[in-house]
């Protein structure tokens, strides 16, 4: 299936989008109806698929354990996440969906493939295990026991980020064996972010200060807009 941009050809409208060629055979706006123009042809999913895959790979001593996450969408978006971070496994726990759910497929895109991963039943149990083989465990948690991640520095030692679940949060045994408990700074009225975008700020951030990477910084222009460094 071949894909294009479009634009409405009404002055009035102009609504852009794209669509799938095939589905635009009477080529009408769909906000208004009026005739649309091609403006280009866009690469398939499968082009960029292919390209993808011809990208190198790096992965970081930074591994997370998913505790109960029971949205698929969510560990599908957590897949993408962790291959863009570089983190070297996901430990998928209780309830949380693996990538034979057709949902997780949906919104990895791929990285569900390019991201290694397993299924384990109990994640006290694994945590007991990643403790001996040496490996440091982090919650991301939002109590008041939490550091911000904007300010902790990161161990030498493997570790692992522990994510809870979407309303119950981390299971408190699990809690127990974390090093430490970390969290995203709050401007807002909310206390949390969705536990995929969470972590998708968390995974880069921490994936960014493993390689030495110092966090951008926000400026004030004179003109009151903010410009990052």
């Amino acid at each position: 299936m071949t894909y294009a941009l479009y634009e409405c050809s009404d002055p009035a409208c102009r609504f852009r989008f794209p669509a799938a060629e095939a589905q635009m055979r009477k080529g009408r706006c769909p906000w208004c109806g009026e005739p649309v123009i091609l403006l280009h042809h866009l690469p398939t999913p499968t082009e960029r698929t292919a390209s993808e895959r011809d990208a190198p790979r790096a992965t970081l001593p930074f591994a997370a354990l998913l505790d109960n996450v029971r949205s698929a969408f969510n560990v599908g978006s957590i897949f993408r996440s962790a291959d863009g971070a570089g983190l070297r496994h996901l430990y998928l726990c209780g309830v949380t969906p693996t990538p034979d759910h057709p949902k997780v497929a949906k919104t990895a895109l791929g990285a569900e493939r390019s991201v290694r991963w397993s299924h384990h039943r109990n994640a006290v149990t694994l945590a007991h295990s990643l403790r001996a083989e040496g490996c440091t465990l982090w919650a991301l948690e939002t109590d008041a026991d939490a550091s911000s991640l904007f300010e902790v520095a990161t161990p030498h030692t493997p570790f692992v980020l522990v994510v809870g679940n979407e309303v119950t949060g981390v299971d408190p045994d699990l809690l127990s064996l974390c090093e430490r408990r970390v969290m995203i700074p709050m401007a807002g009225g909310k206390r949390s972010l969705n536990v995929a975008t969470a972590f998708g700020v968390a995974a880069v951030l921490l994936g960014r200060a493993l390689v030495g990477a110092a966090p951008p910084k926000l400026h004030i222009g004179s003109e009151g807009i903010d410009r990052c460094s």
